[in-house]
């Protein structure tokens, strides 16, 4: 049969529209669900009174999840026996199994635990209460935890009251309302009677809601606290339907304050005194450690069981006398796979009394000397083969390696105003010629030596500076001779030499701080971009501080705490004292810092709340966002181009 084009050309066309109908590519499934599951109903009703049910049946209007439930609901009272929460298509159930207390609200705050099923949108602050008595407790107490040392906000502790204002309460008793705080510190305490409270934060390691044991995490309010409310108003703002991004309303919200809702609570743990043996290790062939639990005035005695332990060790205790290593001088004694020893020190009994303790340790090699000979063997039969290759090739010097004393020399080709030389050593040091090392000025083309100081660090073990009065934009050279250091076990250190040039003033930036709104003695951290303490210094009697030579293109922050008894060093608190830890604050800002440049800042400590202080860009705990499902939509709407 023959066709004209006449016949051909629409059928051509139908056949392109089909084609291009089918080629539109993958569907789009419309937008995303934006609306959060809707509360229906529950039984007993929210509010109820005089209400002895102890399983509570909460309806939506969607299939909805529950997530997290252990770490997002939060049942108050707090109970011995934890309910069963569960969640079955539309419905929420609670099943209590402690007996229910007489003329008591309970409330159980879902926080943003109920999602639903599909989206995972939240409900947001969605709380149920109910009361077993002729009416029902309403009222709020709102506020922040923070880590006393470096405030950072706690997630997850428990914050409670208690209306027992007794100081033995929170030791005795558990609390009788209780919250915990989200990923900004932040917490609420609901269903809250009118009156007096005191409130504490607990971070409970045996669950039984009351603070009895000292590795536990805990924060007090000195002051009474006494629950109040008020009419008050917030702006809200409505959001465009397309554009997420414009404003499309704002609106005034009356709604009901309940206070107070600004409590911040520094949380410590306290310092462990209890005194026992944690840990003993030989961690390598000449060497074992013992571990102490908490500081101590004295040291251990040791006796060697199956050896003499006269002039055996070279001791290195700790600044606080919690870790001592003993380094085992002579190296026959090290090659003993086992060696037994009696330890003599103070224990902490059960009444926290110290007494004299016995133990008796087996230090024993990682490797028994019968598997350190093969490895030796097989590394010289190693080492033999690689000789033969080198006389193959005709290499014929027979070279011997030395081995040496290993030494680490901090000597920077471009050394720091403020710093020294640093020299370190993998193990203790048994003399020191001081006559082989010299520093050297460069004079024109010549090298003057100059004079300088050996001394060895207060707090790390074998750690030395070597100090000279080093001026800015002058050049130096190190020269430490072979021989000049000596090991306990006979090694010699080899020869170095290291030429550096110091920094000169002009490279270096400056921070001026005058300080008001506290006394006492306080001492100021300068922090880099990790929240670490790079310089430490006392503010002076007219109340300030000032860092020189700080490094140019470098972020730093500032720390603050008051030194109360000037020992030189932050403390924790304690509560049988009612002792709080010492204050701590953060300069709100941060500074770039430029060379050649001075900062000069005034630094009212207290004009920013306390939980507002510490920036967002240190934080190691950074707040947890909430969804962001129109963020999916916006997204949605620019790949079909439906927005500009």
């Amino acid at each position: 049969m023959k066709y004209s084009s006449l016949h051909i050309l629409p059928l051509v066309v139908l056949i392109f529209i089909i084609y291009a109908c089918a080629s539109t590519g993958t569907p789009d499934g419309g937008p995303y669900d934006e609306t959060p599951p809707k509360f229906v109903r529950a039984n007993p009703e929210p509010n109820a009174i005089n209400s002895k049910r102890k399983k509570v049946v909460l309806e939506f209007d969607e299939f909805i999840k529950i997530e997290n439930a252990a770490e997002k609901v939060i049942i108050s009272p707090p109970q011995a026996e934890t309910p069963e929460v569960k969640a079955n298509g539309k419905r929420v159930s609670v099943e209590f199994f402690d007996t229910l207390k007489e003329n008591t609200t309970y409330t159980i705050d879902f926080g943003d635990a109920i999602v639903d099923n599909n989206e995972g949108n939240p409900m947001g602050n969605f709380a149920y209460a109910f009361a077993t008595g002729e009416t029902i407790d309403t009222m709020e107490v709102s506020g922040t935890v923070l880590n006393a040392q470096d405030l950072e906000p706690i997630k997850g502790i428990q914050v409670g009251l208690h209306k027992n204002l007794s100081d033995t309460a929170f030791t005795k008793l558990p609390f009788e309302r209780i919250s915990r705080t989200d990923s900004r510190g932040r917490f609420t305490i609901k269903g809250v009677a009118p009156g007096t409270y005191r409130i504490y934060a607990l971070k409970d390691g045996n669950q039984n809601y009351l603070f009895d044991s000292k590795t536990e995490i805990i924060a007090y309010n000195d002051s009474i606290i006494k629950t109040s409310m008020e009419p008050a108003t917030r702006q809200d703002t409505t959001w465009n339907a397309i554009d997420t991004l414009k404003i499309d309303t704002i609106v005034t919200v009356h709604y009901t304050r309940f206070m107070p809702d600004d409590i911040v609570l520094r949380a410590f743990k306290e310092e462990n005194t209890m005194q026992y043996l944690s840990k003993s290790e030989r961690e390598q062939l000449n060497r074992f450690s013992l571990y102490f639990s908490a500081k101590a005035d004295t040291l251990p005695t040791v006796i060697g069981l199956d050896f003499d332990e006269k002039d055996a060790f070279v001791i290195e205790p700790s600044l606080n006398n919690d870790t001592i290593r003993y380094w085992i001088k002579d190296s026959l004694l090290c090659e003993r796979d086992t060696l037994t020893i009696q330890v003599d020190y103070l224990y902490t009994d059960s009444l926290g009394n110290l007494v004299p303790k016995r133990d008796t340790l087996s230090m024993m090699n990682k490797v028994n000397k019968e598997k350190r000979l093969a490895m030796a063997k097989e590394a010289m039969e190693k080492k033999e083969k690689e000789m033969k290759k080198r006389r193959k090739k005709g290499d014929t010097l027979n070279i011997v390696e030395t081995k040496f004393f290993n030494m680490n020399v901090d000597a920077p080709s471009s050394l720091d105003i403020n710093r020294n030389i640093c020299i370190k050593f993998d193990e203790p040091v048994h003399s020191i010629d001081t006559s082989a090392i010299h520093v050297d000025l460069k004079v024109d083309t010549l090298w003057n030596e100059e004079r300088f100081i050996l001394v060895a660090d207060s707090v790390a073990p074998r750690q030395y500076y070597i100090l000279s009065d080093w001026k800015p934009g002058l050049e130096y050279r190190l020269r430490i001779d072979s021989a000049a250091i000596k090991s306990i076990y006979g090694l010699h250190t080899n020869k170095v030499e290291n030429t550096l040039k110091v920094k000169t003033l002009e490279e270096y930036g400056t921070l001026y701080l005058n300080i008001s709104g506290v006394e006492g003695n306080m001492r100021v951290q300068l922090l880099n971009s990790s929240d670490a303490v790079v310089r430490e210094q006392q503010v002076k009697k007219n109340n300030t501080c000032d860092f020189y030579f700080l490094q140019p293109n470098t972020k730093y922050y500032i720390r603050m705490y008051i030194d109360s008894n000037n020992n030189g060093k932050w403390d924790t608190g304690k509560y049988e004292t009612n002792t709080q830890p010492e204050e701590v604050y953060y300069f709100p800002k941060v500074w770039e810092m430029k060379a050649n440049f001075e900062f000069e800042e005034n630094w009212d400590v207290k004009s920013v709340p306390l939980d507002r202080q510490k920036l967002d860009e240190i934080k190691k705990q950074k707040p947890e966002e909430a969804k962001k499902i129109k963020d999916r939509n916006k997204e949605r709407a620019k790949k079909l181009g439906l927005t500009s």
